[in-house]
């Protein structure tokens, strides 16, 4: 299914959604025991492949003595056991910074993709393209620069969580954070900005802009 932001564009806002707040029913691996040396965590007992851990995603990891303790990213799958961690970093294409080295760490690795694949479709309901418009002539594959999108998705995203959250504990602090989320997210889809190429020449066919809006007859 089509995504616009992975987990660590989340964690760049909001990275108690993947500690305290996290989602337990979207854990996707966890355990205790690992080794992080240098960006290497190393977990025996996993199997990171058979879990669907990705690139992109985050783990976060507390060691026994409480000295490493946050959420990191997840840089590359190196194996079935092996992961290559980073601090958060500004630019994603920069090199890995390493955290603390530690053993005994504990591992959780939880996701917020299917809130992902659900902005992606409203995203593209709303601009009328494929999947959230079957009948388009637009998919997600052609669109030129996906950057406003990934921004926008990130807010629909928070703001679901947050809202998952605050019906759960019937918290009205929470409810705040997700309408304070949802009004950045509507803000953000409409100043958002959509070009695709039709003809797969790199030269932009078909333009939109999300706050305007457009009349279909039936």
């Amino acid at each position: 299914m089509a995504k616009f932001s992975n987990d660590v564009d989340v964690l760049k806002y909001e990275p108690a959604l993947f500690g305290e707040l996290h989602l337990p029913s979207q854990v996707q691996a966890s355990g205790t025991g690992a080794v992080l040396s240098g960006a290497m965590l190393t977990a025996a007992e996993a199997d990171f492949v058979a879990a669907g851990i990705e690139a992109g995603g985050v783990v976060y990891l507390r060691s026994a003595d409480g000295t490493l303790d946050g959420a990191y990213e997840i840089v590359s799958v190196d194996s079935t056991t092996q992961l290559t961690v980073s601090v958060l970093r500004a630019d994603a294409s920069g090199p890995t910074i390493a955290p603390l080295a530690s053993v005994g760490v504990s591992y959780r690795i939880s996701t917020l993709a299917p809130q992902a694949v659900e902005a992606a479709f409203q995203l593209t309901e709303h601009f009328g393209i494929r999947p959230g418009n079957p009948a388009s002539e637009i998919d997600v594959e052609d669109i030129i620069d996906t950057e406003g999108l990934r921004r926008t998705s990130v807010l629909a995203v928070i703001s679901r969580v947050y809202a998952m959250w605050a019906r759960r504990d019937e918290d009205e602090c929470l409810m705040q954070k997700s309408r304070l989320y949802q009004d950045l997210f509507e803000k953000a889809r409409q100043r958002c900005r959509l070009s695709a190429d039709l003809g797969a020449d790199g030269v932009a066919d078909v333009s939109r802009v999300g706050g305007v809006i457009r009349l279909v007859r039936d």
